[in-house]
C-alpha cells in the first residue's frame, strides 16, 4: 500500500484539501483504488460541536460521523462514501490512548507522545487502507508546519515512511508564493522557510505545490527546485482557479499524476477524464444564468454552507445554467430590511442551522416565497421554519414555534425528538447519518428521485410534532416523504405552488459533480422555468 502525505506551510487555507481531493480523483481515474484521510490537530473528538463561523460547515457521513468539511470535498471528488475513521483528530487519538492506559494495555509502561501517541496515529492511518485493500491512501495533515499541535502528527508520518519503506511514501508540501505588490515579483522566501521547517522535523518533500495568484514562471520554478532540493518536475504551480473543479486538470497537465505513479512504480490505466471535462465544459459554457438567494445566519463565512454551494455548482453543470448566489443575512430581514432583495432572484434556499438567532428572518423568507410563487427549498431548520410559517399564517396558530426556541409556545409545531429527551451531552447525540425514507408517488420529490425509497443524511434534534400533521396537510402543506415507520416527516411540499419543497435531511451532503442533489436540482430547474415565465 502506498501513502501520499500532504502538508501545508506559510499559512492555512492554501487549498491542501482541494489538492488532496484532486490528486485522489486523478489517481482513481487511472484505475487505482484510492481513499483520503484528514488529520485535524484540534482537541475536539469531532467537528460536531464547533461553530461554523470559526471552522466552516460540519459535514456528516453515512455512519453519522460529524467531520471536517474537507471530507465533503474528498467525497465529491472521489465519488465515494467515507467513514468516521477517515477523520483523525487529536481528541480521538488521545482518548484512545488514555482508554488503553486505563485498561492496562500498556502493561505498566510510561505512556508518552513517542511511541504511544505516534503509534496510535500510524495505526489509524494504516487501518483505513488495509480494511478496504486499497492501492493508495492520501493523508492530509491539517494546520501549518510549525504549529505546536501538529508536531506529534508530523513525527508519526515521518515514522510511517520508515515503517512502510521510503519508496512507498510520497510527501507533498503546499506553500504560498506571494506577489509583492510594489514590484510585482513572485517571492520564494516563504516557501524556502516553510520547507526548512519541514526538513527540521525529518521530512523531505518530494513535491511542492506552489499556490499563488498566477502560474509560476520557469525561473521561479527552478529557484524553488534549487533551494528546496526538489526536482523541477516536482515543483507544481497551482494558480488561482475560477473553479475548484479545474484544479485536477491543472495538476494533471503538469504531470503530477505521472510523477507519483512513476515514483511508486505501480501500474495504472490510461487517464480517462472525459466525464470530468464534460462537467467542466458545461460549467464554463452556460446557456443562461439563474439567481438563487441563500438565506443564512453564517453568511460572513461562506464555508459554513460549502456543501450547498457545491451542490448548486453541480446543478449549474447539469442544467447548463450558471447559478449566481445571492447571500442574504437572515438577521437583516428581522431588522426590517425589505424583502425587495428577493425580487431579482429566481429561487430561495433556506439552509439549516442551530439556535434562535436569524430564525424569524428565515420565516420571512419562506412566507415571501409561499405568497409570491417563488421557487423555495428549505433544509433541516429551513424545513421546520417553513412549517412554522405555514402554521402561523395559514392555519392562524399565532405564536406557533419550535420548542427549541420557545419552550412555552402555545403551539409547539416543532418539538424535540422523543429519543432526545434527557440527553445532555452535545457531541454526537443528534439523529445523525443515513436514514431511509418513503416518498409518495406523484409528488415532486418522487419525480426527482424516480424512486419511492431514498437514503439521505440527517443532523437534527427536533422534528415536526405529529399532533399538528393532519391539520397542516388538510390546509395544503403535504408531507410527501416520511420515515419507514411513518412517524417522522422527511419532505414537505406545498400544493399548488411551482416548487415549494423542504426536507428534514441534508441532500447537499450526497451531491456529486456528475450526480447533483435531486432536491437542489429541482430548485434550479424550477428557478429556470420561473425566469422564463413558464406555466406550472
Amino acid at each position: 500500500m502506498k501513502y501520499v502525505i500532504v502538508t501545508g506551510g506559510v499559512l492555512s487555507g492554501l487549498g491542501k484539501g482541494i489538492t488532496t481531493s484532486s490528486l485522489g480523483m486523478l489517481l482513481k481515474a487511472r484505475g487505482l483504488q484510492v481513499t483520503a484521510v484528514k488529520i485535524d490537530p484540534y482537541l475536539n473528538c469531532d467537528a460536531g460541536t464547533m461553530n461554523p463561523f470559526q471552522h466552516g460547515e460540519v459535514f456528516v457521513l453515512d455512519d453519522g460521523s460529524e467531520v471536517d468539511l474537507d471530507l465533503g470535498n474528498y467525497e465529491r471528488f472521489l465519488d465515494a462514501n467515507l467513514r468516521t475513521d477517515h477523520n483523525i483528530t487529536t481528541g480521538k487519538v488521545y482518548r484512545e490512548v488514555i482508554q488503553k492506559e486505563r485498561r492496562g494495555d500498556y502493561l505498566g509502561q510510561t505512556v508518552q507522545i513517542i511511541p504511544h501517541i505516534t503509534d496510535e496515529i500510524k495505526k489509524e492511518i494504516v487501518s483505513v487502507g488495509e480494511r478496504d485493500g486499497l492501492d493508495v491512501v492520501l493523508v492530509e495533515l491539517g494546520g501549518t508546519v510549525g504549529d505546536i499541535e501538529s508536531m506529534p502528527f508530523l513525527e508519526a508520518v515521518r515514522q510511517l515512511s520508515m515503517d512502510v519503506g521510503r519508496q512507498n511514501c510520497i510527501y507533498i508540501h503546499t506553500t504560498l508564493v506571494p506577489i509583492l505588490g510594489v514590484v510585482g515579483e513572485q517571492k520564494t522566501k516563504p516557501t524556502q522557510h516553510s520547507v526548512k521547517e519541514l526538513r527540521a522535523v525529518g521530512i523531505k518533500p518530494d513535491v511542492i505545490i506552489a499556490r499563488g495568484e498566477r502560474p509560476l514562471s520557469k525561473s521561479i520554478k527552478s529557484k524553488i527546485s534549487m533551494f528546496c532540493d526538489v526536482p523541477v518536475e516536482g515543483v507544481i504551480s497551482a494558480p488561482d482557479a475560477i473553479s475548484i473543479y479545474q484544479v485536477p486538470i491543472i495538476l494533471e497537465d503538469q504531470g503530477l499524476t505521472d510523477l507519483i505513479i512513476k515514483q511508486f512504480a505501480i501500474g495504472s490505466q490510461e487517464q480517462n477524464l472525459t466525464s470530468w471535462k464534460g462537467f467542466l465544459n458545461n460549467l464554463d459554457n452556460p446557456e443562461g444564468e439563474v439567481n438563487i438567494a441563500i438565506v443564512g445566519k453564517y453568511t460572513h463565512l461562506i464555508d459554513s454552507y460549502i456543501s450547498h454551494v457545491e451542490a448548486l455548482h453541480h446543478c449549474s453543470s447539469e442544467t447548463k445554467n450558471k447559478v449566481n448566489l445571492v447571500w442574504v443575512e437572515a438577521e437583516d430581514l428581522e431588522k426590517g430590511n425589505s424583502t425587495k432583495v428577493f425580487e431579482d432572484v429566481h429561487g430561495i434556499l433556506v439552509p439549516g442551522g442551530f439556535g434562535e438567532r436569524g430564525t424569524e428572518g428565515k420565516i420571512i423568507s419562506a412566507k415571501y416565497a409561499r405568497e409570491n410563487g417563488k421557487p423555495f427549498f428549505g433544509v433541516c431548520l429551513g424545513f421546520q421554519l417553513a412549517t412554522i410559517e405555514f402554521c402561523r399564517n395559514v392555519l392562524g396558530l399565532e405564536g406557533a414555534n419550535s420548542s427549541e426556541f420557545d419552550p412555552e409556545t402555545k403551539y409547539p409545531v416543532v418539538d424535540l425528538l422523543p429519543e432526545q429527551i434527557g440527553v445532555e451531552d452535545k457531541g454526537a447525540t443528534m439523529r445523525l447519518g443515513v436514514h431511509e425514507a418513503m416518498v409518495q408517488e406523484g409528488s415532486k420529490a418522487y419525480e426527482l428521485y424516480q424512486s419511492n425509497r431514498i437514503k439521505e443524511r440527517h443532523r437534527h434534534r427536533f422534528e415536526i410534532n405529529p399532533e399538528y400533521i393532519e391539520r397542516i396537510e388538510e390546509a395544503g402543506l403535504k408531507y410527501t416523504g416520511r420515515s419507514l415507520d411513518g412517524r417522522r416527516m422527511e419532505i414537505a411540499e406545498l400544493q399548488g405552488h411551482r416548487y415549494f419543497v423542504a426536507s428534514q435531511f441534508h441532500p447537499e451532503f450526497k451531491s456529486r459533480p456528475l450526480n447533483p442533489s435531486r432536491l437542489h436540482l429541482g430548485l434550479v430547474r424550477a428557478a429556470i422555468d420561473y425566469r422564463d415565465g413558464k406555466d406550472y
